[in-house]
């Protein structure tokens, strides 16, 4: 296959797949790793796609991602009394990873009027929120993705690499019976090597993400112990989650 054929073959599977890891766009086309990558730098300087680490992403995709003003406003209420939920399980003393979603911004919120926690996060949101808080704020530096207001990459993983916490309140933008997933390749890494760090992870997502996967897994069901959402699951997936190991806990 000519260069112009396996560029056009890659534009059209990654328009159709949106994004992809390197080895399952390598096993599609069927060439070698050097040649992917020296057919991925060209494409990326004609702005036909957009890498990032460990894979490749559709230049829609990224510009059809809702941002994160759009996702604090949707389901509000819901993201308040999960919060309101997740915050009452820290118990007194704890340190707490508060991840960087919508949701997960809403418990950190409440989190930060405790002066008996210390909070770690990335969520440059929850950092400007602190400036009136009470709880000790640990921040972790890198790269910042705006849509989320997330920082992300090599610096950010470095800082967990050494750190544990007792607590962590993890969001997800899908679920389904193989894990949790999320939208962006960065923010999957996070929180994947955060939950290896933590004592106890607590998912925070609502029950309208159930049964709909996202783009990147970041974690099977093993990975929590606890889910808190805004309404109860059906009896029989909450019998099936708790043989998995995770309590579903109902905000309303």
């Amino acid at each position: 296959m000519f260069a112009q054929e396996r560029h056009n073959a890659i534009k059209k599977i990654v328009r159709e797949h949106r994004r992809l890891n390197f080895a399952a766009l390598q096993a599609l086309i069927q060439v070698s790793p050097a040649t992917l990558r020296r057919d991925l730098t060209d494409l990326e300087k004609s702005g036909e796609i957009i890498r990032v680490h460990g894979g490749v992403l559709d230049p829609g995709y990224v510009r059809s991602e809702t941002s994160f003003d759009e996702r604090l406003l949707r389901n509000s209420t819901a993201k308040k009394a999960i919060a309101a939920k997740a915050a009452g399980m820290i118990p007194a003393g704890a340190t707490v990873f508060v991840d960087a979603g919508s949701t997960c911004l809403e418990a950190g919120k409440v989190l930060l009027g405790r002066k008996d926690l210390r909070i770690l996060t990335h969520s440059v949101a929850l950092m400007a929120a602190a400036l009136h808080g009470q709880a000790e704020l640990l921040c972790i530096g890198g790269e910042l993705r705006r849509v989320s207001g997330a920082l992300v990459g090599g610096a950010a993983l470095g800082a967990l690499a050494v750190l544990r916490v007792d607590c962590a309140l993890i969001g997800a933008s899908g679920m389904d019976w193989e894990g949790c997933s999320t939208t962006e390749v960065f923010e999957a890494e996070i929180k994947r090597v955060i939950l290896e760090r933590s004592r106890q992870s607590i998912l925070l997502a609502d029950v309208s993400k159930w049964r709909e996967a996202s783009t990147v897994q970041f974690a099977e069901w093993s990975a929590f112990g606890d889910w808190v959402t805004d309404r109860r699951v059906s009896p029989k997936d909450a019998r099936a989650l708790k043989a998995l190991g995770v309590a579903v806990h109902a905000a309303a």
